[in-house]
């Protein structure tokens, strides 16, 4: 199975967090699963760094210098996957969400047939069988 790791599930496997949930643990050591970083995370904790450096205690370099220690795959941003993004349904009446990175990495979990591993409550809101709610 391909994994596309939500950017706090990765962050949280990387730094062995205890809210790592167990399932995705136990996905990510699966020596069965290819496990995936996103470009996006990177983008991501990049532009987080960037703003609140005294909450996000590492640049993306810093992550995807991580990602690649710790044997994940790149995942690379690429144009099916901005096309997918435009069919990336959202349940009828689901609470709002804005975060654009998610969506993103949704949309290449979607266009590249892996399992999106998350742990944000506002995902599974999202009417995709790419996202993997642990």
């Amino acid at each position: 199975m391909k994994l596309l790791l939500d950017t706090h599930i990765l962050i949280w496997a990387l730094t062995d967090d205890p809210r790592l949930p167990d399932k995705a643990k136990e996905k990510i050591q699966d020596e069965n699963n290819s496990v995936f970083y996103s470009v996006i995370s990177i983008w991501e904790i990049s532009v987080k760094h960037e703003k609140h450096p005294e909450n996000v205690g590492f640049t993306g370099e810093e992550l995807s210098a991580y990602c690649q220690e710790a044997g994940f795959l790149p995942l690379e941003l690429r144009d099916q996957h901005v096309i997918a993004l435009e069919t990336v349904v959202r349940g009828e009446g689901a609470p709002p969400h804005h975060d654009p990175f998610d969506r993103m990495l949704i949309a290449q979990a979607k266009a590249e047939n892996m399992s999106f591993i998350t742990h944000d409550m506002l995902l599974p809101f999202y009417e995709e069988k790419c996202i993997l709610w642990v």
